[in-house]
């Protein structure tokens, strides 16, 4: 069965660009062309990835990725911004984005995001095994078959990426994982990936499962390698 992106972007132009490479591509695409209606597609259609511009009429990208993380919505999210700031980019993976791209992008790299972050979801889908291996740091577990996050038995809402990203490394503790190979297995491509998304990604886990995030004692940092997880 063929996969589904939503498109949701105001200049018609791109969104006709993007919906015949994708269509080329063997995607079926749904598109919106303002804030809140590709908010109600999102949660009508259940689509594999969205394609969320930041400035949209109505109802900012921001605002509807929060809003879809804030109800559970797992579906991979990638910003397209024309914006060329930092912590515009930052901002956007804060909100719980998986991705982004800034404009003008190459339609390669662009298609390459798709695929991997697509691929990711469904390997996940696929490897649910029927007994689960619980993964524990400290008082964080981690149940791989249910894709759950437990803190002393309270579930924590996480985000795909973040999902994949805390079980890379709860799955060897005390091994030191650079931002280059979490960048590669986790958001799985190697070429077109900024290392800040990994910087990002953790500290938004650390908000989420550490007591102190200042002074975290899960997830910690090698300097000038990478990130590890202690050994409970």
């Amino acid at each position: 069965m063929g996969k589904t992106v939503l498109i949701v972007e105001d200049e018609k132009a791109i969104v006709e660009i993007l919906k015949f490479n994708l269509q080329r591509e063997g995607y079926s695409v749904l598109e919106a062309m303002d804030g809140e209606d590709g908010l109600a597609l999102a949660r009508a259609e259940d689509p594999d990835l969205i394609l969320l511009d930041v400035m949209l009429p109505r109802m900012n990208g921001f605002d509807i990725c929060q809003t879809l993380r804030s109800s559970g919505c797992a579906t991979p999210i990638i910003m397209l911004t024309a914006r060329e700031e930092e912590s515009d980019k930052v901002f956007g993976l804060e909100s719980g984005a998986d991705d982004y791209i800034t404009k003008p992008f190459s339609m390669r790299e662009l298609l390459a995001r798709v695929k991997a972050n697509i691929r990711r979801r469904s390997l996940d889908s696929a490897q649910s095994a029927p007994e689960s291996q619980l993964l524990k740091v400290g008082d964080v577990t981690l149940d791989p078959t249910a894709m759950a996050v437990y803190k002393r038995g309270r579930s924590i809402d996480v985000t795909q990426k973040e999902f994949d990203l805390l079980a890379r490394l709860f799955s060897a503790p005390g091994k030191v994982c650079t931002r280059e190979e979490l960048l590669e297995k986790v958001w799985n491509y190697a070429y077109f990936g900024d290392t800040r998304t990994v910087d990002v990604a953790v500290r938004r886990l650390r908000e989420k499962i550490e007591d102190d995030p200042g002074n975290p004692k899960i997830i910690l940092t090698r300097r000038g390698a990478g990130y590890y997880c202690g050994e409970g």
